[in-house]
């Protein structure tokens, strides 16, 4: 058996050891309770780390993109139509100003 036949065995082995697991792991977490309602709100505070550090570390650019993003996540209540709002205003303020 050639190397790369190897290789592509135990790539696939080990996908599905991480899909089982976390499967078998997210069935094995509680789904009422106070860990429950940590767990439910994790996304959002790792997402308000994330910009909250590059606000900090940015200027003036990412400022005027998160003030994009905000005030269409007011207008819309849109997750999606907010990511794209900032994501096109720091990609023009970037690229065109």
């Amino acid at each position: 058996m050639p190397p790369f036949n190897l290789v592509i065995a135990g790539l696939i082995v080990a996908n599905l050891v991480i899909r089982l697991g976390g499967y078998y792991l997210g069935a094995a977490l509680p789904q009422s309770g106070p860990w429950a309602r940590g767990l439910k709100a994790l996304p959002g505070t790792l997402i308000t780390a994330l910009v909250t550090l590059q606000l900090m570390q940015g200027g003036a650019n990412e400022w005027i993109a998160a003030s994009a993003a905000f005030a269409t996540a007011i207008a819309t209540r849109s997750l999606p139509l907010t990511m794209i709002a900032g994501i096109l205003a720091i990609y023009a303020l970037r690229n065109w100003a």
